[in-house]
């Protein structure tokens, strides 16, 4: 028995995996290959993924917007929660990795619910807004250039709706986050965020320890 979040080690991690990861073929596919390249480690963990698309099948999700789709493994697992009609706007600068992201979403069966968007996701966040979209939105996962995450996250309150939820990856930032000798900007950046979100009476707030750390943020009626 413990009364903190056990570490895990490579034997309980697979162990974890082996009774509780349902991963489809072609989410397993992306994930290994996308491992395989330069950027690989900016990949969520699968674990983190089936957990993000539970909480999307809790609430029911229709409408998601992913800010940093990489490769498109996230994707996979928030398009695939949402129903047929239902639509993640996709957020990413990079042609080359949405590339990669189509070819997954295509054969998975989900393009029909992606609206990729490539430009700046800021660009992407404030058209939304001004198109009258605010509070429209059931989830909203938050993955990209840290510097500009407290931006995401303001962006992504007005985006979403009463009840819906604003995930958050990264915020334990392989442990920099708790070494205050670390000063660069993404870890300052992540570290700024982390402790508003902890006072923010806008939201309902739950940091889990899965992957490299996430943050649920629930935003209040």
């Amino acid at each position: 028995m413990s009364t903190r979040t056990l570490p895990l080690d490579d034997k309980l991690y697979s162990y974890l995996q082996g009774v509780s990861l349902r991963e489809p073929p072609v989410h397993h596919r992306c994930r290994m290959e996308t491992a395989e390249l330069p950027m690989g480690s900016m990949q969520i963990a699968p674990e983190q993924g089936q957990f993000l698309h539970l909480q999307l099948q809790l609430l029911g999700a229709e409408r998601a917007i992913e800010i940093g789709s990489f490769t498109g493994y996230s994707g996979l697992w928030i398009a695939s929660a949402l129903p047929r009609g239902g639509c993640m706007v996709a957020c990413d600068v990079n042609e080359k990795w949405l590339s990669r992201a189509r070819h997954y979403w295509s054969e998975a069966g989900v393009m029909d619910r992606v609206d990729l968007r490539l430009a700046p996701a800021l660009k992407t966040l404030d058209g939304l807004l001004e198109d009258g979209q605010e509070a429209s939105y059931d989830f909203i996962f938050i993955d990209a250039d840290k510097e500009s995450y407290d931006a995401y996250y303001e962006r992504s309150l007005s985006l979403v709706r009463p009840g819906g939820l604003v995930a958050v990856d990264n915020v334990l930032w392989s442990g920099k986050v708790a070494n205050y000798g670390c000063d660069d900007p993404d870890t300052c950046a992540i570290r700024k965020l982390n402790e508003k979100l902890h006072s923010d009476e806008r939201i309902d707030l739950s940091l889990v320890p899965v992957g490299d750390g996430l943050t649920l943020c629930r935003k209040r009626q």
